[in-house]
């Protein structure tokens, strides 16, 4: 009789790992997994809502922070679970910064630079604007401190408005009209 039970319990077993594999299977069927070497933002995902490095890759008025984050190699840390709030200034914003100012930032050895003036605009959490009052103050990724203002309707962080908010899925996206530069 021991014997039956053991061969049951084993058979049972052996079905229930080939049903995981199964449904591991069709659970992966949409998604692909990273390529060897690569961080989370290899990972292949046409089912699920994007994050913030696919929704800003799609922006076409974020081409000058898509290649700056990348530029700084900071792809796979924005593509992680989060939360994350960003505050992604329009490429007009980067317009606005003095001649050669991107350019020169985007060169290997200003890595560290760059990364500052990046991690300056992201915050861990998640900021809605309705959660958002005057005179708040949040502390960076670069430890640096932001603050928030309110004149009316509009929202600023230090000196830049909030001129849309995207939800994704790690997180939210603050669309504003100028760049963060970090105090010193």
């Amino acid at each position: 009789m021991k014997k039956v039970i053991i061969l049951a319990c084993s058979v049972a077993l052996i079905a229930a790992s080939c049903n995981s594999a199964e449904s591991g299977q069709s659970a992966n069927s949409n998604t692909e997994a990273a390529a060897p070497g690569t961080g989370q933002s290899g990972v292949q995902d046409d089912v699920s809502n994007p994050n913030i490095v696919q929704v800003a890759i799609k922006s076409k008025d974020h081409t000058t922070l898509v290649a700056a984050v990348k530029a700084a190699g900071l792809v796979d840390a924005l593509s992680n679970a989060g939360p994350f709030t960003v505050f992604a200034p329009v490429n007009a914003a980067f317009d606005q910064l003095p001649k050669g100012t991107v350019e020169e930032l985007l060169k290997p050895e200003k890595k560290n630079d760059l990364s500052n003036i990046l991690e300056y605009h992201t915050y861990v959490g998640s900021l809605r604007t309705s959660l958002l009052s005057d005179g708040m103050e949040f502390e960076q990724v670069n430890a640096k401190k932001i603050k928030i203002t309110k004149q009316g309707d509009k929202i600023f962080v230090n000196d830049a408005e909030i001129i849309a908010s995207i939800p994704t899925s790690n997180g939210i996206i603050h669309v504003i009209n100028k760049v963060l530069l970090p105090p010193q």
